[in-house]
């Protein structure tokens, strides 16, 4: 299975596209390759109150905070969403940089775990929701424990939740399957409007 289904692949794009997935399927390696190639798409960099992983970098991939300053802006409604990962850590998109960027007429991508995406469905009902897409649940195994960041009880119930994330595919208005990442990248980029110049 390759390519995008769904409704919504040929409309015009929605001034927010959220890009959601089960865990390891690639968002992070799709969002940096958007980030690389596509700099007119402004891309959101989510708060989380886990530690960096190695080679991250505080304010390009994440937002690194303590977990008092994630409940201040929360208690101070500065979240557009945030929600619990795997039980353990906090992740959430900051409202007022995705508002500027919106009025200022950039292409927003959010790239946000399910729980966060069902958030943004009821606070931002006009964005587009996008689907990724492992090309079999074998390969999304594979890609999970040949990373080899995770205990092996943390594996597990990342796996847990992939299946529970797979389930919820259906919500989303466009799936794109990551099996090649230059194609999808490329999908994703003329979802939000903007094309390949070669």
């Amino acid at each position: 299975m390759t390519g995008s289904h769904g409704a919504g692949a040929d409309e015009a794009p929605a001034p927010v596209t959220v890009l959601a997935g089960p865990t390891a399927v690639g968002k992070g390696t799709i969002s940096a390759k958007i980030r690389e190639l596509y700099p007119q798409i402004w891309l959101s960099v989510s708060a989380t109150t886990r530690p960096p992983r190695p080679g991250e970098v505080d304010g390009v991939h994440y937002r690194f905070v303590s977990e008092d300053e994630f409940t201040r802006l929360v208690e101070t409604d500065q979240m557009l969403e945030w929600a619990v990962v795997h039980g353990r850590h906090r992740y959430g998109t900051p409202r007022g940089p995705v508002d500027e960027a919106v009025a200022d007429g950039h292409p927003v991508l959010l790239e946000i775990d399910l729980a966060g995406a069902r958030q943004i469905r009821r606070t931002v009902p006009e964005a587009r929701f996008v689907f990724l897409a492992p090309p079999s649940w074998d390969s999304l195994v594979e890609r999970l424990v040949g990373r080899g960041t995770e205990t092996a009880e943390e594996r597990e119930r990342r796996l847990a939740t992939a299946r529970r994330e797979l389930a919820a595919e259906s919500e989303f208005d466009v799936t794109i399957v990551n099996d090649e990442v230059p194609r999808a990248t490329r999908e994703l980029a003329g979802l939000l409007g903007v094309r390949d110049l070669t």
